[in-house]
């Protein structure tokens, strides 16, 4: 199961390299635009995700920030939101690379942002992560449609999984 997961990891961080690689043809502005996504615009469904994995984080390893709101601009600096990105991506790798066998199929206890109680296995935890990932990237690779960047840049597992030659 790690190494499933580990892939996932992979394949989390390759996708958002590539989405970032294509935000930086647009302007701030045009970043920041309110194109009326779940979370107005492209910065904003950007900095929701590194919001949603940090209190994701947060709650698996008990480390880290946890914003207390899903739509918290955390980076306005889109330079300070990319490497943020990449250092949470490595975080939530080396958190799947530290697990063992047993790990993925313990229950995880959390109060989620309304405050109510679950509890969920560790690996439908991970397995929303990168689910919920690759939801805001399918709505973000919309929105840099909208914004004018011709050929936003294929995003599928199976792009990833394809080997290059």
């Amino acid at each position: 199961m790690q190494e499933h997961f580990k892939r996932f990891a992979a394949y989390n961080a390759w996708a958002n390299a590539r989405l970032y690689d294509a935000a930086t043809a647009l302007t701030d502005f045009e970043r920041k635009r309110d194109i009326k996504g779940y979370f107005a615009s492209l910065h904003g469904t950007l900095n929701h995700l590194m919001v949603a994995d940090r209190i994701w984080l947060k709650r698996l390893t008990g480390t880290g920030e946890a914003p207390a709101a899903l739509g918290t601009i955390l980076y306005d600096v889109f330079t300070e939101l990319r490497d943020a990105r990449e250092a949470e991506d490595e975080r939530l790798s080396a958190y799947v690379s530290s697990l063992n066998s047993d790990a993925f199929d313990q229950t995880l206890a959390y109060t989620d942002t309304r405050g109510e109680d679950k509890a969920l296995p560790v690996k439908v935890i991970l397995t929303h992560m990168f689910n919920h990932q690759t939801h805001h990237r399918g709505q973000a690779t919309q929105m840099l449609r909208q914004l004018g960047v011709a050929e936003p840049p294929a995003l599928d597992l199976l792009y990833f999984a394809l080997p290059t030659s």
